[in-house]
């Protein structure tokens, strides 16, 4: 999760966009104003911040925003603060696993759903300068052929320089990089928010999985050292074989005073050669 005060995080962080996004109506309107060409009627809320974990060896992902509406169009939305290469592949493992939860065993693919997955970003990971990056699959040979499997991958950039989108799309993501806009659908959103930062149980919801957040991290910190640790001597103690290797100690003297095998001795006697040549 980004940011730390409660009281100064805003629409960009994850957790708190994910429980003002429990409000239909203004759900529906960021996805309208994302997706200008449909007619979204109204959504509702298979369950809030779904949870997938097909099973003991999948990845398990939580979902900041899933709604569908009234056509069973499914709509992903992601709040995504890290700028990290691996994206588009996330993309690709969340469509496989909403998949997964979209049809039961034994019915055809034609029940699978039409999807939109669509990533906010404070950062332009394509580097194009578009506020929009929208993806389908189409025949690399002829792009006048799509694919036609209606999943839609949609990247959204808070800091686009061209002129490609709506202006109250572009409002939206003015107002997710924190400026300031007379837009009226902005103003209620900034309400909700101020609204959802006086909900005592969010924040507690909130606090507590900061905490646990920094206890992963210093736990994989701590590992970190000790791995660390682990492999400078490691590093030391194969110095030291090659350092007797080259004083004309026998391998039995070498195993006794460095406690190794026959094998890592002669591990260090080839490096040694290959050092040499």
């Amino acid at each position: 999760m980004s940011n730390i005060n409660w009281n100064e995080i805003g629409i960009s962080n994850d957790f708190l966009f994910g429980k003002v996004m429990r409000n239909p109506e203004l759900c529906k309107e960021i996805l309208q104003r994302i997706l200008p060409e449909l007619n979204i009627s109204h959504i509702e809320y298979p369950e809030l911040q779904k949870s997938i974990k097909e099973d003991s060896d999948a990845r398990s992902i939580r979902l900041d925003v899933y709604v569908k509406d009234s056509q069973d169009i499914i709509y992903n939305i992601e709040m995504q603060v890290a700028n990290v290469d691996s994206l588009p592949k996330r993309t690709r493992y969340y469509q496989s696993m909403i998949d997964l939860q979209l049809i039961d065993k034994g019915e055809t693919y034609t029940k699978l759903n039409r999807s939109y997955i669509i990533f906010i970003c404070p950062f332009d990971l394509f580097g194009k300068g578009r506020h929009i990056y929208t993806f389908e699959n189409i025949c690399k040979e002829d792009t006048s052929i799509f694919l036609q499997d209606e999943a839609t991958k949609i990247f959204l950039n808070t800091k686009g320089k061209l002129d490609d989108v709506s202006k109250e799309l572009k409002a939206f993501l003015d107002y997710v990089s924190g400026k300031k806009s007379n837009d009226l659908f902005i103003k209620k959103l900034e309400e909700a928010v101020e609204e959802a930062k006086k909900n005592r149980e969010w924040r507690h919801e909130y606090m507590t999985l900061l905490m646990r957040d920094r206890e992963n991290l210093e736990k994989g910190i701590e590992q970190g050292i000790e791995q660390g640790i682990e492999q400078g001597i490691e590093q030391e103690r194969k110095k030291i074989i090659r350092k007797m290797i080259n004083q004309g100690f026998n391998k039995e003297q070498i195993m006794v005073v460095c406690e190794a095998t026959e094998e890592e001795i002669e591990e260090c006697e080839e490096k040694k050669g290959t050092n040499s040549l």
